[in-house]
C-alpha cells in the first residue's frame, strides 16, 4: 500500500521538472530577441525602422567632429505619404486618435485616461477623452487657452487622485486646480515660477 503513494507522487514531480527546463530555455530566448545591429549597420531611415528592432550605437561609431559640411535644415509640414502608417508589434495595430492640430509638443495622460496635449501655436491645452470605434476620441475639447505657447504639461501629485495640473509656458509656469474628469480649467492660471529664462 505504501509503494502506490510514493510512485502517484513521484510522477507529477518528474513531469514538472522535465517541463519546467523546456520553458525557462523559451522564455530566455523570448527576452532575447532579435540581435542588436551595431556599426554601421545600426544607422537607417525611416524606412528599415521595425517593432523590436534593437541598435547599439556607440561613440566610436560616430562621424569624426568637422567631417560634415555644417547646414541649416529646420522642419516643415509634407503629406503623409500614401499607404505610409506606422508599424505595430504582432496582435497590435495603430489608429488615428486625432488630427488637424497646430505646433503639437506634449501628450500627457491624466490618471483617469483623459489626454491633455500642449498646443503652443494655438496658445491652449486640449483634452481628448475616449476612443470611438474607429479609435478616433470620443470627445475633443479645449481646457484652457490665451496661453503663452504651452509646451509642458504635469498632474500633482503623482498617483490617481492629483489635485492640480502645471504648465510649462514660454516665459514662466502655471498651475491650475484640477480633479479627475476636469475637462475644463476651474479658475484662470496662477504663476508659480514666474521666469523661465531662455538665456
Amino acid at each position: 500500500m505504501r509503494s502506490r503513494p510514493r510512485v502517484w507522487f513521484a510522477f507529477p514531480a518528474v513531469v514538472i521538472l522535465w517541463i519546467l527546463p523546456a520553458s525557462l530555455a523559451s522564455l530566455a530566448q523570448t527576452r532575447q530577441g532579435p540581435p542588436v545591429l551595431t556599426g554601421q549597420a545600426a544607422f537607417a531611415d525611416y524606412t528599415q525602422e521595425k517593432p523590436g528592432t534593437r541598435r547599439k550605437i556607440t561613440v566610436a561609431d560616430l562621424p569624426q567632429p568637422y567631417a560634415t559640411e555644417a547646414v541649416e535644415a529646420g522642419p516643415h509640414m509634407v503629406p503623409r505619404p500614401q499607404n505610409a502608417w506606422p508599424q505595430a508589434p504582432a496582435g497590435f495595430k495603430v489608429d488615428l486618435y486625432a488630427d488637424g492640430l497646430d505646433n503639437p509638443r506634449l501628450i500627457r495622460t491624466a490618471p483617469n485616461g483623459d489626454v491633455f496635449l500642449g498646443e503652443s501655436r494655438m496658445g491652449q491645452v486640449k483634452v481628448f477623452r475616449g476612443i470611438d470605434k474607429n479609435g478616433r476620441a470620443e470627445t475633443t475639447g479645449v481646457f484652457l487657452s490665451h496661453l503663452k505657447q504651452p509646451f509642458g504639461i504635469a498632474f500633482y501629485p503623482a498617483g490617481p487622485n492629483p489635485q492640480w495640473i502645471y504648465i510649462a509656458i514660454t516665459d514662466s509656469g502655471v498651475h491650475i486646480p484640477y480633479i479627475n474628469w476636469d475637462f475644463k480649467a476651474r479658475s484662470a492660471p496662477q504663476i508659480v515660477v514666474p521666469d523661465i529664462s531662455g538665456d
